[in-house]
């Protein structure tokens, strides 16, 4: 076959002959081009559904942030998204699937700062989370708040913080569990503050903060949007909310910070990522898409009802953030002793 394109014809001018050999070159080296070259050609990119596995049950932030930013990211991409959740292990299982799924831009996932604390609190992680997995890039932040139950004397931080010195682990705090950002989040508290408050841990941060109003326990750090309704309803006080900024949801509440604990401040960022060895040219499209999305209007009125702050970002900023607040979390988990038992 290709000796024929080769041979020149008695009614082809020799220029045509010498075109078709080319032409067949091109073939035959295409022919030859790995599957990660071959994805590396993005035209027509996305031909089908896009999955966006949240390490997490519904219901929760990180399932709330997918759900808020499909719909948008789809019109922008030119396709669509659909959300399978996967929870277990503090969000492994599911990034884990990421990590070992076809690196062609139809397997992505988002998680939380859980991905950068998750490495030092995990002894044996089923995947390495700088090598085996893609940036995509950032999606939002949002904030958590403390809140005490009204039984708790302290009608403000500095006089939280008065009690819990003068009365050192009499008091306690309920998480969503160990290693989720309710229980980070108050252990970077204890450790800014240096003072001892007992962890209690729940399945999940409905359980922990029922038991919060209850007086069960007398503290938690439950994400903002969840709290609100419950501090309007004056059935838990909100002391301070726990990022560097005061939060539209809560304005008259004053950051940690603010309220007498400076040196404080933690959010919750979600990250999309793709697995590693994705082509380029996929990860740019979809970073590209999903800034675009993070900059309509529709989206940031949306986002911001549910305590959200977009954070556009590039795919080399969102593994900066990540690089930059691995070691960090490392380093207060050794310290500290903390577990994910």
């Amino acid at each position: 076959m290709t000796a024929a394109f080769t041979t020149t014809h008695p009614s082809c001018p020799r220029s045509a002959s010498r075109r078709l050999a080319a032409a067949a070159a091109a073939l035959a080296a295409l022919a030859l081009l790995s599957p990660a070259a071959a994805l590396a050609q993005p035209a027509g990119y996305p031909n089908k559904a896009i999955k966006l596995v949240v390490p997490y049950a519904p219901g929760g932030s990180a399932d709330i942030a997918a759900r808020l930013v499909t719909d948008e990211w789809g019109k922008a991409l030119g396709g669509s998204l659909f959300i399978e959740n996967k929870g277990g292990a503090g969000g492994n299982i599911g990034v884990d699937m990421v990590a070992k799924a076809q690196p062609d831009g139809y397997t992505i996932g988002l998680q939380t700062v859980s991905l950068a604390i998750n490495p030092a609190l995990t002894a044996k992680m089923p995947y390495d989370t700088l090598k085996d997995l893609a940036p995509i890039g950032m999606v939002a932040s949002s904030q958590h708040v403390l809140v005490v139950n009204n039984a708790v004397p302290a009608k403000n931080l500095k006089e939280l913080l008065a009690l819990l010195k003068a009365k050192p682990g009499q008091y306690s705090y309920g998480s969503a569990g160990p290693g989720s950002t309710f229980h980070m989040s108050a252990e970077l508290f204890k450790a800014v503050a240096g003072t001892p408050i007992v962890h209690i841990p729940y399945r999940g941060g409905g359980p922990a903060m029922i038991d919060t109003m209850s007086g069960q326990v007398a503290m938690s750090f439950p994400v903002l949007s969840a709290a609100q309704p419950h501090v309007q309803a004056g059935k838990l006080r909100a002391l301070g909310v726990t990022g560097t900024k005061r939060s539209a949801l809560m304005p008259d509440v004053p950051t940690i910070a603010e309220a007498g604990l400076p040196g404080y401040a933690f959010e919750t960022w979600f990250i999309v990522f793709a697995p590693a060895g994705t082509p380029r040219p996929i990860i740019d499209k979809l970073n590209a898409t999903l800034n675009q999305a993070l900059n309509t209007a529709a989206l940031k009125e949306r986002m911001a009802k549910d305590g959200f702050d977009p954070i556009p970002s590039t795919p080399e900023q969102a593994r900066a953030r990540l690089e930059q607040e691995m070691p960090q979390w490392a380093k207060l988990i050794k310290e500290r002793g903390i577990t994910a038992e």
